[in-house]
């Protein structure tokens, strides 16, 4: 008999309180610092806080997980015989996908890590796929590919309002980033599997709508499944706008616009928005 299959992920992902409960998904929470003082996410600082510590010019900055957390989870949840496997955030971004394989070396539990190489909602897709899978007495071998086949189809674009996180975060100069606040820069970096590359550049939001309008065209016959535009604070019109542009009027798509985890506000600051898409999975053609 197939031992069960317990899913788990860390707190950068977006999901519902409902996909959690409904998916019986165990989330371990990261921390953030804030003023030298560390906080973890979801149980001593909410996605809103970090937000408010924001727009105080309060730049956050992300510390390492600790080993212990990841040890005891993994310990708990295979104690019944179950199998664990997690699925964590890119390590581009964090060092919590190493983490999390030196934990599972130590724990007493049968382990798989995966390193979804995404991170918000796009980590959310492979981890609701992953349950799903697990319910259905799928193998880890299996969901593993399913995992896969997600990220292929998977594009995750933040549209950065301003630079202050990035230069904080060492990923941009400080020369630069006292240049680009002269000239009002709005960037968007592209998640890639091994790095987080800078787009496209202009001047004003209208950037923006512009790469929204070219990723709708390149999804005209490649229609979005999915959409998510998690963002750190900006305006619902704006969210709308871009919603509207992205999906056509007749799209079947699924949509949610949340606020995303702090992990991801220390990397995008204030007013960015994550653009994250699934497209559909193609139909199989006949030879």
């Amino acid at each position: 008999m197939t031992k069960p299959i317990k899913i788990v992920t860390d707190s950068s992902v977006q999901l519902t309180p409902e996909e959690i409960k409904e998916n019986n998904i165990t989330v371990i929470p990261l921390s953030v610092e804030v003023n030298g003082k560390n906080y973890i996410d979801g149980e001593d600082i909410s996605r809103e806080q970090l937000v408010e510590e924001l727009r105080k010019g309060n730049i956050p900055k992300t510390s390492q997980p600790a080993m212990g957390r990841f040890i005891d989870t993994f310990d708990e949840l295979g104690k019944d015989g179950s199998q664990v496997l997690a699925i964590l955030i890119s390590d581009v971004l964090s060092g919590t996908f190493e983490t999390a394989l030196s934990a599972a070396d130590m724990s007493e539990a049968d382990v798989t890590v995966i390193n979804s190489k995404s991170t918000d909602r796009g980590l959310a897709f492979q981890v609701l796929a992953a349950a799903k899978d697990a319910r259905e007495g799928r193998s880890i071998a299996e969901i593993k590919e399913h995992c896969a086949d997600i990220y292929s189809r998977t594009t995750i674009d933040v549209l950065v309002d301003n630079l202050d996180c990035l230069v904080a975060g060492g990923r941009v100069s400080r020369f630069a980033g006292a240049l680009t606040k002269l000239i009002n820069l709005k960037i968007i970096v592209r998640l890639n599997e091994h790095s987080l590359d800078v787009f496209t550049k202009g001047r004003s939001r209208k950037t923006f709508i512009k790469h929204c309008k070219e990723l709708a065209e390149q999804h005209k016959d490649n229609p979005i499944q999915a959409l998510s535009l998690s963002n750190v604070g900006t305006d619902p019109e704006f969210l709308e706008k871009i919603k509207e542009t992205i999906l056509p009027e007749n799209s079947k798509a699924t949509y949610i616009a949340r606020l995303t985890s702090p992990i991801i506000m220390t990397h995008t600051g204030l007013n960015a928005v994550g653009v994250i898409t699934l497209a559909e999975k193609p139909e199989k053609t006949e030879a």
